[in-house]
């Protein structure tokens, strides 16, 4: 069990940490817009200061407050974490990676980004340890109101955007791009990270036993 839980953290981590990696280039590549909750994180950081990293973790917390009391219950640590270390690794990346120079910089950037978004969103979620804040409160949603998991995201991703543009955030083409294709990513992407994580699970439970 113990060492079925380190394989499964690990995917975990190394997953948020990839999935920032590609909100960060997005990022990078704003000319084509940005994905719908950092329309909202952008242009709080333009307007209050702060850095956008930090504003995913003030709307995380926030998310995570409210479906804890709609919920009636104690949000998971997997939850936490998430808010708390995505935060902090889109920040890390926004100072590692090189400034765009140009439209073509731009469109590399934001395509890769996508890619790598979708790839980390998988990995994270393979171990099955617990849904991000935003996720969280799509299933609520969901749930509540009786929307397919498609719907209920499509709409709150979209409301979000649009506060976000209202404040002047960077909406565009790029923004309904991620909002689409992201989820087929993570669709084509998960069973192989699962079947990776199951492997890697059942060859250490096969060394335990013949050690």
């Amino acid at each position: 069990m113990r060492r079925e839980l380190k394989w499964k953290w690990l995917f975990f981590f190394v997953g948020l940490a990839v999935m920032s990696l590609g909100v960060s280039m997005i990022i990078e590549g704003k000319a084509l817009g940005v994905g719908p909750w950092d329309v909202l994180h952008i242009a709080l950081f333009e307007r209050l200061g702060l850095t956008i990293g930090s504003w995913s973790i003030i709307t995380g917390l926030v998310i995570v407050g409210s479906t804890s009391l709609l919920l009636k219950e104690w949000p998971r640590l997997a939850t936490g974490l998430n808010m708390v270390l995505c935060g902090m690794f889109i920040d890390f990346f926004n100072w590692l990676l090189p400034d765009s120079t140009g439209l073509i910089f731009d469109y590399i950037y934001f395509i890769l980004g996508v890619l790598v978004l979708g790839i980390g969103c998988a990995l994270y979620i393979s171990p099955r340890l617990g849904a991000g804040p935003r996720d969280t409160l799509m299933i609520f949603f969901a749930k509540k109101f009786g929307f397919s998991i498609g719907k209920a995201r499509l709409m709150m991703e979209a409301s979000i955007a649009l506060i976000g543009w209202l404040l002047g955030g960077p909406i565009g083409v790029g923004t309904i791009i991620t909002a689409l294709f992201t989820g087929y990513i993570v669709q084509i992407s998960l069973p192989f990270f699962e079947t990776m994580l199951e492997n890697r699970i059942h060859d250490e439970e096969h060394e335990e036993v013949f050690s």
